[in-house]
C-alpha cells in the first residue's frame, strides 16, 4: 500500500490504471475488529459508476465500491516464477496448442478458431493471441456463427494471473453474458528431476495402441478423437502393463517441442494408486525427452484435482497461470441453432 510522508494510506490508482494490476486495500465498517481491511491485488479491469472491477490470479472478478477504498497502487507485472524454467504466458499458449491439435482451424486475425467434432473444449475453443482485426462484437459474431456452422458451442479459452493474460477479455465477454464453465491451470517444471526417479516395466510408443486406450478415461473414443491425441512434434505414449488380461495399471503422454515436454492424459488403475506408478510414467517419458533435447516441462491440471496437484508440487511443477473456457450465452445463436455439448471436463480440458 501507498503510504504518503506524512504517514497516511493513499489511492494512487484512478480510472485511467484500467488494464495494469494493482493492489488495493478497502474498510468494511461493518466487519469484525482486525478484518475491516481487506487487500486486494489483480488486474483492474473496469472502474465504472463508482466501483471497481477487479479480476484476480484465478480469474475471480471482486467489484469494490470506491467509496470504500482507502489506499491503492499500480505494482508490476505478476513477478516469474522463482524456481523452473521461465516461459511467458504466450510461448507456453502456443507450445500447449501445438500439443493438442484440432483437425480444423481459421484465422480470424490474431485469434485462432479450432473444431475437433466436439472432443475436449481445448480443441474446440478459439485461442485469442491477440487482435481479432474486428471489433470485439463483430468478431464475436463471426466466432459464434462458425462454431454453429459445426453444431458446436462457442468456446473461448482466455488466462489469467501471468503478464500478457487476458484479465480484460475476461471482464468484456462476462458483460456480455458468457460464462465460465471451467477452469484449470497450467504448470511448468524442470524436466530432469522428473526423470530422476526409480522406473519399473514402462512402455513407450508411438501410437496409442487398444491396451493404452482401455485405461484412458474417455470412452467411445472417434477417429477425429486418435487425431487429436495423435497430434504434436514429437508424441510418445507410455503404459505401465497390468494383469493378464487386464487393461494397464498406468498411461500417459508426452508431447515434446524444442525445449518442452508436455505431460498429459496421465491415469492410473484405481486399485494400484499411491504406489509411484503415475510418477513412473511421468520419469520414463521425461527421460525420452531429455534424449531429444528438451529441458523443461509442463502439465496442465484443473483446480479441483487435489491428488494430482499434490503429485504435481512434489515432482517441483508450479503454477505459471490459470486458462478458463467461457462459453457463449444460452440462446445466442437462435432457438433453431442446437448442436451436441462440448466433451466433459475430465482431466484434459
Amino acid at each position: 500500500m501507498e503510504i504518503s510522508a506524512g504517514g497516511r494510506l493513499e489511492v494512487r490508482i484512478t480510472a485511467a490504471d484500467v488494464g495494469k494490476r494493482v493492489s488495493v486495500r478497502r474498510w468494511n465498517e461493518h466487519a469484525a475488529e482486525g478484518e475491516k481491511f481487506t487487500d486486494t491485488v489483480g488486474v483492474l479491469t473496469s472502474w465504472d459508476n463508482g466501483v471497481l472491477l477487479i479480476t484476480r490470479r484465478d480469474g475471480q472478478s471482486v467489484r469494490i465500491a470506491e467509496s470504500s477504498l482507502v489506499a491503492g497502487r499500480v505494482v508490476p507485472a505478476a513477478p516469474a516464477r522463482r524456481r523452473g524454467p521461465s516461459a511467458s504466458y504466450e510461448e507456453l499458449a502456443r507450445i500447449s496448442a501445438r500439443a493438442w491439435q484440432p483437425v480444423e482451424r481459421e484465422r480470424l486475425g490474431e485469434w485462432e478458431l479450432r473444431a475437433a467434432a466436439g472432443f475436449t473444449r481445448r480443441a474446440n475453443s478459439v485461442l485469442p493471441l491477440g487482435d481479432p482485426g474486428l471489433p470485439l462484437d463483430e468478431a464475436l459474431t463471426v466466432v459464434r456463427r462458425w462454431y454453429a456452422d459445426r453444431e458446436l458451442p462457442a468456446y473461448l479459452q482466455l488466462a489469467t494471473g501471468a503478464e500478457g493474460t487476458q484479465e480484460l477479455l475476461c471482464a468484456q465477454l462476462e458483460a456480455r453474458g458468457w460464462r465460465r464453465e471451467v477452469t484449470a491451470e497450467l504448470w511448468t517444471g524442470a524436466l530432469a528431476p522428473v526423470a530422476d526417479r526409480e522406473v519399473p516395466e514402462v512402455v513407450l510408443s508411438r501410437a496409442a495402441d487398444e491396451a493404452w486406450l482401455a485405461r484412458y478415461q474417455r470412452k467411445g473414443l472417434s477417429e477425429v478423437a486418435l487425431r487429436v491425441l495423435g497430434s504434436g512434434p514429437s508424441v510418445w505414449f507410455a503404459t505401465v502393463p497390468g494383469a493378464q488380461g487386464a487393461p494397464p495399471a498406468a498411461i500417459g503422454r508426452c508431447v515434446v517441442d524444442g525445449r518442452w515436454a508436455g505431460f498429459a492424459a496421465v491415469e492410473v488403475d484405481p486399485e494400484r494408486r499411491r504406489q509411484g506408478l503415475a510418477t513412473a510414467v511421468m520419469a520414463a517419458l521425461a527421460r525420452q525427452a531429455l534424449d531429444e533435447g528438451a529441458s523443461a516441462a509442463w502439465l496442465q491440471v484443473e483446480t479441483g484435482n487435489a491428488e494430482g496437484r499434490g503429485l504435481y508440487a512434489r515432482l517441483g511443477f508450479g503454477a505459471h497461470h490459470a486458462y478458463h473456457h467461457y462459453r457463449e450465452p444460452e440462446g445466442s445463436r437462435g432457438p433453431d441453432a442446437g448442436g451436441p455439448a462440448a466433451a466433459g471436463p475430465g482431466p484434459m480440458v
